[in-house]
């Protein structure tokens, strides 16, 4: 089974795939525009791809995450994906992905630190379920 993660934010989506053995990639992130043109590409990456599951980063507890859980939800809906979607818990994540980065080089915002936070969502998912 082909499984692919986002990293919902309000600026870029990150974006990471695992096609076998676990090994999972982060790819280019999706620069957002605005929300419609972001779940069109994403839903073209997902269709190039082939991907059977999306695994969705999503903030868990929190009274200030509960309006970015709402946004990531909505994101969700506007995708044509008909398959199974699952969504993770994507604490610290972002704060993983930029200590992974440092040191290798400037960070920029470019939507690296995004696809390796994808990266590190999906890997938490697969290592949890399968």
């Amino acid at each position: 089974m082909k499984y692919a993660c986002i990293d919902v934010g309000l600026k870029r989506v990150g974006v990471a795939i695992c096609l076998q053995d676990d090994i999972v990639i982060p790819q280019n992130a999706i620069i957002r525009k605005n929300r419609n043109q972001a779940a069109r590409e994403v839903d073209d990456f997902l269709s190039q791809w082939q991907i059977d599951g999306l695994v969705v980063g999503i903030p868990k507890g929190g009274s200030s995450s509960k309006e970015m859980q709402r946004r990531i939800e909505h994101f969700v809906s506007l995708l044509n994906f008909s398959k199974e979607i699952f969504y993770q818990d994507e604490h610290s994540s972002s704060k993983e992905a930029k200590e992974q980065m440092q040191g290798i080089t400037k960070q920029k915002r470019d939507g690296r630190i995004d696809s390796i936070a994808a990266k590190i969502i999906l890997e938490r998912f697969l290592y949890r379920n399968l």
